[in-house]
């Protein structure tokens, strides 16, 4: 990872020894992670304050403690968090952002998200599981702010592509530049907090 000097040091935090190890495996052969575990919220500060992780692999639901609350005591250590819950609900991705994370994966995701989550995280970067960013999207959107702040040419070119055409397709039928385009849903991605093209088309999909 860029700027690391050697093994990027990782906190694990969940209160399931099986998953820990599993995570324990993907994160050492995917990136080749010092690794640190802890089972609960008061031992995951404790770790991190010994450790000083770059980055924390942050379980939502644990016992006695939301992992919520201890989202924003690990930024406050400098680490970056990604959060890695069996919850799917939009609702909790959008609650782990505004506490400070930049990642959200289920625990139903790939291996290789959870490491492009990291990845982007280490960076600065946010990356949230793409079937959950269609949903928080969707949410915000049905929510009405989102919407709202789409102005009728950002409309049109979500209705072309839910029609399926491409940035160059639109381009000529909106009789304006590509450059223009991609700009433009550049714009409503930022405006509807998604990442990835992708996901601003299966949004447009979803709203057909």
């Amino acid at each position: 990872m860029p700027g690391s000097r050697g093994a990027v040091k990782i906190l694990i935090v969940d209160d399931h020894a099986v998953l820990r190890a599993g995570l324990r495996q993907v994160l050492q052969v995917g990136l080749g992670a010092e690794l640190r575990e802890a089972d609960g919220a008061e031992m995951a500060l404790a770790v991190a304050e010994a450790f000083r992780p770059r980055l924390a692999v942050l379980d939502i639901g644990l016992p006695g403690r939301s992992g919520l609350t201890v989202i924003a005591e690990l930024r406050a250590l400098g680490v970056q968090v990604v959060v890695l819950s069996a919850y799917t609900e939009p609702l909790y991705a959008q609650r782990a952002l505004q506490a400070g994370a930049l990642g959200y994966v289920t625990k139903n995701a790939a291996p290789q998200q959870l490491l492009d989550a990291l990845r982007a995280a280490s960076e600065g970067r946010r990356f949230i599981e793409p079937s959950v960013a269609q949903d928080l999207a969707l949410r915000q959107v049905s929510a009405g702010g989102a919407l709202d702040r789409l102005t009728s040419r950002e409309m049109e070119i979500l209705r072309l592509l839910a029609e399926g055409s491409s940035l160059t397709e639109i381009a000529s039928a909106l009789s304006v530049s590509y450059k223009t385009v991609a700009n433009t849903a550049s714009l409503m991605r930022a405006k509807l907090g998604i990442t990835r093209m992708a996901d601003l088309i299966r949004l447009a999909i979803g709203m057909s």
